[in-house]
């Protein structure tokens, strides 16, 4: 699938947001707990952690964590020229309706053999996490993430990461370093990432999480402009989620 003749009106670009489902180890029943140091026995005797220290990672295991925030963003061609970036969240405490939510529009919108999703690692973490929740939670999966069965090149689904990788299994380049050269704007310069869970479960504040959620899938679309050799989207014709 080449980069220059794919239709960018047909691509969803998304990234999403997680936290652990609870935000300490001692908060988990004794089941999960077990099943969490289980999981987790590999790096625990590796790194010598403690099992509050192991639950750090909790937020990035689709078994013990739960999504936030959903970003999407779509680039539209202007009538006086030029592109545009429209973004939507779907943000929500409730991990279920924000799923059914964002399921509905992509089952709406971006469900034929000639739409694409696109994120960062998003082959690795965003789409399958998204997956499990969605079965955890008892939702359908959209046609575009059921890939059960599927030949490779049915698959309509990008990795601005894989991309840059050119075969290369061994490497890994995040998306602050592609965009640093590249010439795109840092996506991210109020919270990281590891900062989500405590702004989430202390400080209370989705929006902030959105938000940041938000400049991510900003900066994908710049950078998939850009290893397409076109022009970045400039800010005025940005237009974020109310």
């Amino acid at each position: 699938m080449q980069l220059k003749k794919l239709q960018l009106d047909r691509i969803l670009f998304l990234d999403i947001e997680t936290v652990p489902a609870v935000y300490e180890f001692s908060d988990l029943d004794e089941d999960t707990a077990k099943h969490y140091l289980t999981k987790n026995r590999f790096i625990i005797d590796r790194d010598n952690l403690t099992p509050e220290q192991a639950y750090e990672r909790a937020g990035i295991m689709a078994e013990f964590g739960k999504i936030v925030c959903i970003s999407c963003g779509l680039v539209k061609d202007r009538i006086t020229g030029g592109k545009e970036i429209r973004l939507k969240s779907f943000a929500d405490d409730d991990e279920e309706k924000l799923l059914r939510d964002f399921a509905a529009m992509v089952n709406d919108y971006y469900n034929t053999p000639n739409h694409i999703l696109c994120g960062h690692n998003a082959k690795e973490f965003d789409f399958p996490y998204i997956c499990r929740r969605m079965l955890i939670n008892g939702i359908d999966l959209p046609g575009t993430l059921d890939i059960a069965g599927k030949k490779p090149w049915e698959i309509n689904h990008l990795d601005t990461m894989e991309l840059w990788k050119f075969g290369d299994y061994k490497h890994y380049t995040g998306l602050s370093l592609l965009c640093h050269i590249f010439g795109v704007p840092t996506p991210k310069d109020d919270i990281s990432g590891a900062d989500v869970a405590r702004v989430y479960y202390e400080e209370n504040d989705l929006p902030r999480i959105t938000t940041y959620c938000e400049k991510d899938v900003v900066a994908l679309i710049q950078l998939f402009l850009k290893f397409r050799n076109e022009g970045l989207v400039k800010d005025e014709n940005i237009f974020f989620s109310e």
